[in-house]
């Protein structure tokens, strides 16, 4: 055993080793090639130890790191070679993927519903809308984990209540509180600007360094957008990687017990209280994070993004995506980046007047249907479907079915 694994580590560097050599070659420039270089190292030794069986038994974190650390690598690749509109899409994504994430371990794990995550996005996205106006020179990084506690703030607040909920009780009060979220803004609007919402004092910026990468005819919008999207698929890795982890530890479990059989999670030990507070406080803070993503983004903040159809919205993507599940928040965050495109697209070659009430009305129409169609063919999501899809493959393989 310990000799096959050894083959196909060697394997495994040699090719990586040679492609990146090939690609040092064929580069334009030397920054370039170091970059792609220390891409496809990372991509390849990082493939490389995944594919181990041994590694991913004995090291699951460090399996989930690597794999983490993967996707980020060819997610920022692609970063590259698409256009600027392309990199604003996957940047909105990657934020609506995150929000996904925190829902999905709500629902999925805990069993309770939410309809006001909407609401909580709108907490992170002012979080930095009002913090930058105070203290535009604050670090990125600062103003996303002070905006990923304010959500998971809000979060322990109503979580705290919602001990005592369940069920459409539990839905109830989510509503109300996504509901009353534009009535409080407005209470407020010394700070949060009212209806007009608030417009950010500086724009996020690519650094000199990323510039150079798409030389010297390369536009401001290119380079932003690049930028934007980047910083959007670190932070979601990020966020994908804790969030794995949680799923496999003990809360996790916890939670998931929760879910199917509360009794018997009481009679294991299982504090129901507090689980069901942290799966609040979780989403919560996932939820922030995504619309602080939001807010960067677009360069401002407005209070009718974040009402009570974008709660619905979320709801369904995860629906269509699949409940309590990493890849199925990820494709629900890949369906809304580009749905505004493909909904376009279908109203031009359908002949629809823009302006028009099914036109304004389309998305709506295609996201409910979906919905529908995935609760009776694929109640468990995009995800769950693929998955079942390749179990079936690898069953019947072996008996010659599928060749």
């Amino acid at each position: 055993m310990e000799r096959i694994v050894g083959s196909r580590l060697s394997v495994g560097l040699s090719v990586t080793a040679v492609v990146a050599v090939i690609v040092v070659v064929l580069s334009s420039s030397t920054r370039l090639a170091v970059a792609l270089a220390l891409g496809v190292a990372v991509l390849g030794v990082g493939a490389t130890f995944v594919s181990l069986t041994a590694v991913r038994r004995d090291h699951p974190v460090a399996t989930r790191a690597l794999i983490s650390v993967i996707v980020i690598d060819l997610a920022i690749f692609l970063t590259f070679r698409v256009s600027a509109t392309s990199n604003s899409n996957v940047a909105i994504g990657a934020a609506m993927a995150i929000v996904l994430l925190g829902l999905s371990f709500l629902t999925g794990s805990s069993g309770q519903i939410s309809l006001g995550n909407g609401a909580f996005m709108g907490v992170g996205a002012f979080t930095v809308g009002i913090w930058a106006e105070h203290h535009p020179t604050t670090p990125l990084v600062a103003v996303l984990v002070l905006a990923t506690l304010a959500g998971a703030l809000v979060g322990l607040v109503l979580g705290i209540p919602a001990t005592r909920l369940r069920g459409p009780y539990l839905a109830g009060m989510t509503l109300a509180f996504a509901v009353a979220f534009g009535a409080i803004l407005n209470m407020f609007s010394s700070w949060t600007g009212g209806d007009s919402g608030l417009q950010l004092p500086t724009a996020v910026v690519a650094p000199h360094w990323l510039a150079s990468f798409f030389g010297p005819t390369a536009s401001s919008l290119t380079t932003s957008s690049a930028w934007l999207a980047d910083i959007s698929i670190v932070v979601t890795g990020v966020a994908l990687f804790l969030m794995a982890n949680l799923f496999a530890s003990r809360i996790g479990r916890a939670m998931r017990l929760v879910r199917d059989n509360d009794v018997a999670a009481e009679l294991v030990g299982v504090s129901l209280p507090r689980a069901r507070v942290i799966a609040f406080t979780v989403s919560a803070a996932y939820a922030a994070l995504g619309g602080a993503l939001w807010t960067l983004i677009n360069n401002s903040v407005s209070p009718s993004t974040y009402s009570f159809v974008l709660s619905i919205t979320i709801l369904s993507l995860v629906v269509i995506g699949g409940i309590g599940t990493i890849p199925g928040a990820i494709m629900g965050g890949i369906i809304y980046a580009f749905s505004t495109g493909a909904i376009s697209w279908l109203t031009a070659h359908l002949g629809l007047n823009p302006q028009g009430n099914v036109a304004s009305q389309l998305d709506g129409i295609i996201f409910g249907g979906l919905l529908v169609i995935t609760i009776l063919f694929a109640p468990l999501g995009i995800a769950g479907l693929v998955r079942h899809g390749w179990r079936w493959w690898r069953r019947a393989r072996p008996t010659g079915i599928v060749q």
